[in-house]
């Protein structure tokens, strides 16, 4: 199976690939970028300021255990002071319990904010990707857009639980601790701050480390979910099976699947190693104080319980600052999945709607295209100023061989696309002046690939018109000739039709697809190959079905087979994007042009089968 392995996106103006270089760009820890990740913080801000609260007050609280243990040592065990001795020791207790408990209220807070935070990002990327036009999910890679809406959004909600709590909480205790050192003895300060340089010498490079090897174990990720997707999938699957691909397709999974574990274990142990030089550091300012401190006691300028005390306090300055440098790190890697977020964010949605509030008017539905040029790539012209009335309660139908354009124009009109130049209108009114929910509720498309839900029959007609009721489905089945054969499963109507509708025919998904569009009864009907996968029997009783269905309405109606649209008011042949003829049936076989060289060399084939 053709697969294209490496990472993507979006360039350019399209929606094609988006490449991240493992190379190097930095991460953008920009003011703007800050101000936009703070956003997401805003609905929380009561909750967050009482989070700030907490952090304040625990640490304060935190000071408390070390100086009880220097009047411990210094007046309660030299004077055998048991009641102060008493004291202390539950002073200390109470004060690491009531940091327990405050702890405990303080976590829940950060879920809450955390998750809150997660799902509405969820939603916004979930709308926002709905407003994508087709042409985006044509050109994405399936596993890509999978991977930021699960495992990249899912990912920043330690944004909070781990950088932003944890910046403030080691800031506060940094600014309490390092106030009372000083207060405590500015000599003894001095000598173990001096120590703190070493924390920050390695951090920015391995920051960059980290936010290099994030990004590329996120897109490796991409690359996975997209194999999964593609070969674990129903028609994936059947593809590996038939074409006997299942070692070649194992064997593309286990080499994206090793370099994915290879840059994750690159990742946690370029962690390790900077906690350990972090550890090598912390060991240095606590053996000066001892050797400084030991020298002060001797001339009795301080006493045991204070330099205890005060290596007790050093302990706790010295580890928000190792947390703070780690914080760099960690920050770096969150900004990469912000980075990977925001550029879907960023893709402006290309079909919108203009503002106005207008209404296809049902009366008059007849479609009329204007000098109508598309093209999905550059260069590569897929329409050429086709121009054509289809008048309002007729059926104009659409030949001609593959990649003639017959499939763009069905998907410009519900504007799935929008076209380059020209004009496409309905009732007279150009459709870009219509409101994409109007324009499309009147549509009905009955495409040649029926997509069903892994649901119930039922469920899948509902989809159409989720309040009809159960007579109202079974008129639209029996219209589609489809009740009969639906009755006949031992669950009816209630029958579950697998991944992609898998259990059930070709011809009696398409005939439910038809069914469904029947419940809806738009005002405009376009068939694309509607009975491209029915037998003859079935194709005569659509044929049938299609004459009540497509009674009064304005239809465009695409078709191989040129017994379904001979009947048409119209016919249109169009070749390489241009129309080159135009009516009748008979009248186009009386030109003796393509349309006649079609209809008889299916006739031929026909005669000869």
């Amino acid at each position: 199976m053709a697969r294209m392995m490496g990472p993507s996106g979006m360039s350019g103006n399209g929606y094609g690939r988006m490449l991240f270089d493992d190379g190097s760009p930095k991460p953008n820890m920009s003011k703007k970028m800050l101000i936009r990740i703070g956003k997401y913080f805003l609905p929380y801000w009561k909750q967050t300021v009482l989070v700030m609260f907490i952090l304040l007050l625990t640490s304060v609280l935190g000071l408390l255990p070390p100086l009880f243990i220097q009047h411990i040592v210094d007046r309660a065990l030299p004077n055998k002071d048991m009641q102060l001795l008493v004291i202390l020791v539950l002073a200390s207790l109470g004060t690491t319990v009531t940091s327990g408990l405050l702890g405990v209220l303080q976590n829940y807070l950060n879920s809450f904010i955390s998750q809150n935070i997660v799902y509405d990002m969820k939603n916004q990327m979930y709308l926002h990707l709905q407003k994508m036009p087709l042409q985006f999910f044509s050109n994405v890679k399936q596993g890509e857009v999978i991977t930021r809406m699960t495992s990249d959004i899912s990912g920043i909600q330690g944004v909070f639980n781990t950088n932003v709590v944890n910046f403030v909480s080691n800031l506060f205790v940094l600014v309490t601790t390092s106030v009372t050192l000083i207060i405590l003895n500015w000599k003894l300060a001095i000598l173990g701050m001096v120590v703190v340089p070493l924390f920050i010498v390695p951090t920015r490079k391995m920051g960059n480390i980290r936010w290099k090897l994030a990004k590329q174990t996120q897109e490796k990720m991409s690359e996975q979910n997209h194999i999964i997707q593609e070969t674990l999938s129903v028609s994936g699957y059947l593809l590996m099976k038939l074409f006997t691909r299942d070692t070649k397709e194992y064997s593309s999974f286990q080499t994206v699947n090793a370099e994915s574990t290879r840059l994750q274990i690159r990742e946690s142990m370029a962690g390790r190693w900077f906690m350990m030089l972090l550890t090598t550091f912390t060991s240095i300012g606590p053996m000066l104080i001892y050797l400084f401190g030991g020298y002060l006691f001797i001339q009795g300028e301080i006493t045991v319980g204070g330099i205890i005390g005060f290596v007790a306090l050093l302990n706790r300055f010295y580890s928000p600052v190792g947390q703070m440098t780690n914080l760099y790190v960690n920050i770096k890697r969150s900004v990469a999945l912000f980075e990977r977020i925001f550029e879907y964010f960023d893709m402006k949605p290309r079909i919108t709607d203009a503002g106005s509030t207008l209404s296809i008017d049902t009366t008059k539905p007849d479609i009329e295209f204007r000098d109508v040029c598309f093209s999905y790539q550059e260069d590569t012209p897929a329409l050429r100023e086709v121009s054509f009335t289809a008048a309002s309660g007729t059926m104009t139908a659409l030949v001609g061989p593959s990649g003639a354009g017959k499939t763009t124009i069905t998907n410009l009109i519900p504007r799935l696309y929008d076209l380059n130049s020209g004009s496409i209108r309905i009732g007279g009114t150009d459709i870009r002046d219509f409101t994409l929910e109007s324009l499309r509720s009147h549509i009905g498309l009955v495409t040649q690939d029926s997509y069903l839900f892994n649901g119930t029959i039922k469920e899948n007609l509902l989809y159409a018109k989720s309040d009809a009721s159960d007579q109202e489905i079974i008129d639209a089945c029996q219209a589609a000739y489809i009740h009969d054969d639906i009755v006949k499963f031992p669950d009816g109507y209630d029958t579950v039709v697998g991944n992609r509708g898998i259990k059930l025919s070709g011809g009696e998904k398409q005939r439910i697809s038809i069914a469904r569009v029947l419940l809806k009864n738009p005002t405009i009907i376009i068939m694309d190959e509607a009975t491209s996968s029915l037998d003859t029997v079935s194709e005569y009783y659509i044929q049938k079905a299609m004459h009540q269905l497509l009674h009064n309405k304005t239809s465009i109606v695409i078709a191989h087979r040129l017994s379904t649209i001979m009947a048409a008011d119209k016919i249109l042949v169009l070749q390489d994007g241009a129309i080159i003829e135009e009516g009748t049936h008979e009248h186009l076989l009386d030109q003796q042009g393509l349309y006649k060289e079609l209809y008889d060399k299916q006739f031929e084939r026909k005669v000869f089968t």
